[in-house]
């Protein structure tokens, strides 16, 4: 038997700390050179220098790709698709040892120095103290599940597992999942012609505390949902010193906010687990410069998360609290007009950006509304969320007729809710899990839904209401900067599982993996998870396990 490269905990940790090495924050040039580095790892297997055509780089937008690598058995056709991501957060928040974030075997020697410990939370410098801990970006989120797929496929393609792996990992993910997006057509298209069937989407997205004491290995059978409700609130200009012949966009903003902000109306509860409420992610008014002017144009972004709810569903909720909310705004400026006996400027109306955009072709025509459009989207220093606001900003100065008004808008992105926990297949693995994690004396606990967001919300996706159509309807960059594959996401019917390794403080300068779970347990876990997978049929018995 060929030896393993990456067989052993200790090469596994070296191979970690080589992907951790490879700068990969999102939206900066690491991000675009990581997955030529990650293919030319790959090509050092010996299966992929004898196949390079199962090893492929698709574009995902910006300069970035992601990485497809297929192992296929000869005889076999159901296929575990192995996703994860390999972009990162950045890494201000390090300090003075930000240039050691991306080496962990370095910062956590460093950490240990009395300089640098002194600074660190108590229950990270206990962890420290263990020994038992990686510290680094990426370490935790989420090289290491790359890095356990990697292990896989390449035990898989040296004892020729009667099964087949298809690895795809992606860059993106911690802003648009760009790299997912583009890579489900890609899924798609490889099933076709490799004539794969597809069993599962296994995902190693690491699990998460759920306080600071808590050492205990989850397991999610979904991922939870994150829609962006927006709202872009046109006023009257006026001047500071004739505040009454206008309305402020701050003053209209403020009572939708107020009812957005941990509105109970937007939490869903599923199998014992409950979303956490809406926030608001910003709030700010248009104004580029200081005036005497009053500020008459505002945004504001809203965080929800979802279960079973449609895009749809969530706009007809968030109509239904805007128009409330302006009802009151409303009633108390028709009270402050009658204490100040002035007319006013008109009650606040309340318009979906479906229907701006209808009266904005109305008025000046497709070829002028396309114009302030493409003004907009031409702007390479906003983002998508930006852009969505500022399109919506561009119609209404030229619809002001509709003012005062409150447009309601979504913002990208966009993660549809995903659930397995009722799949044979799902629930027989989560028994296996537990099983496993008992022989290391450790427990394993299934979550329903992972709440840290990830990938696996564009596969396996199930409406048949339609219900993702108000948000294709109501994102002015849809279709533009951004677009969801609904339709190949809904022929990638197959059930989602989360299993990975055990860290604590994501996205935090404490980011750290647990040493034992990463190179010690997991890999037996996965490999225990795919090897129960083998489809019985005894002329691809070709290992034991």
């Amino acid at each position: 038997m060929n030896q393993l490269l990456w067989g052993t905990p200790s090469t596994l940790r070296s191979l970690l700390c080589e992907l951790v090495s490879w700068d990969s924050r999102t939206l900066t040039e690491g991000e675009n050179t990581f997955a030529p580095k990650l293919e030319a790892k790959l090509n050092e297997l010996a299966y992929f220098i004898n196949k390079p055509n199962q090893l492929a780089l698709h574009d995902a937008g910006l300069g970035r790709q992601a990485v497809t690598a297929l192992y296929k058995h000869p005889e076999a056709t159901e296929t575990i698709v192995l996703i994860s991501h390999f972009d990162t957060v950045w890494t201000e928040e390090y300090g003075v040892l930000e240039p050691f974030a991306f080496y962990p075997e370095m910062l956590t020697k460093m950490l240990s120095e009395p300089q640098h410990n002194a600074d660190l939370p108590e229950d990270a410098r206990i962890d420290l103290e263990t020994g038992n801990y990686l510290f680094g970006r990426g370490t935790m989120d989420m090289k290491m599940g790359l890095a356990l797929h990697m292990q896989l496929i390449e035990k898989a393609s040296v004892e020729k597992w009667p099964i087949n792996l298809l690895l795809a990992t992606v860059p993106d993910e911690e802003v648009n999942s760009a790299g997912m997006r583009a890579v489900v057509k890609e899924l798609v298209r490889i099933r076709e012609e490799q004539g794969l069937t597809y069993k599962l989407f296994l995902n190693s997205e690491p699990s998460f505390s759920q306080n600071p004491t808590d050492i205990a290995e989850y397991v999610y059978s979904g991922t939870i949902g994150k829609i962006m409700p927006a709202a872009l609130f046109y006023g009257k200009e006026t001047h500071v010193g004739e505040p009454m012949k206008g309305m402020t966009a701050n003053y209209i903003a403020s009572y939708l906010t107020q009812r957005m902000e941990w509105n109970e109306l937007f939490r869903e509860t599923d199998l014992g687990e409950s979303t956490p409420l809406p926030v608001s992610l910003q709030q700010k008014d248009l104004k580029l410069q200081y005036s005497t002017q009053t500020p008459y144009r505002a945004v504001a972004l809203y965080n929800v998360f979802l279960m079973k709810r449609t895009a749809s569903e969530v706009m007809d909720l968030f109509e239904q609290v805007a128009l409330e909310a302006m009802a009151a705004c409303n009633d108390s400026y028709k009270v402050i007009c009658e204490r100040e006996q002035v007319k006013g400027v008109g009650e606040v109306n309340v318009l979906r950006y479906e229907q701006l955009l209808e009266h904005a072709l109305l008025k000046l025509g497709e070829k002028e509304v396309d114009r302030l459009k493409q003004e907009v989207l031409h702007n390479e220093e906003w983002d998508d969320r930006e852009k969505s606001l500022r399109i919506v900003d561009n119609l209404m100065i030229q619809c002001q007729e509709l003012a005062p008004a409150t447009v309601l808008l979504y913002a990208p992105p966009y993660y549809p809710a995903i659930n397995s926990s009722d799949n044979p297949l799902v629930i027989q693995s989560i028994e296996l899990m537990k099983k496993t994690a008992e022989t290391f004396n450790n427990t394993v606990e299934q979550i329903h839904y992972f709440n840290g967001i990830c990938d696996l919300s564009y596969v396996n996706y199930d409406d048949d209401t339609n219900g993702w159509a108000a948000f294709e309807s109501n994102t002015p960059v849809w279709g533009e900067t951004y677009s969801i594959p609904f339709t190949e996401m809904a022929q990638l019917k197959a059930p989602v599982f989360n299993v990975g390794p055990f860290g604590k403080d994501a996205h935090q300068r404490t980011e750290r993996l647990h040493v034992d779970s990463a190179f010690v347990e997991m890999p037996v876990m996965l490999e225990t998870l795919v090897k129960s997978m083998y489809v019985t049929n005894e002329s691809l018995e070709t290992c034991t396990g």
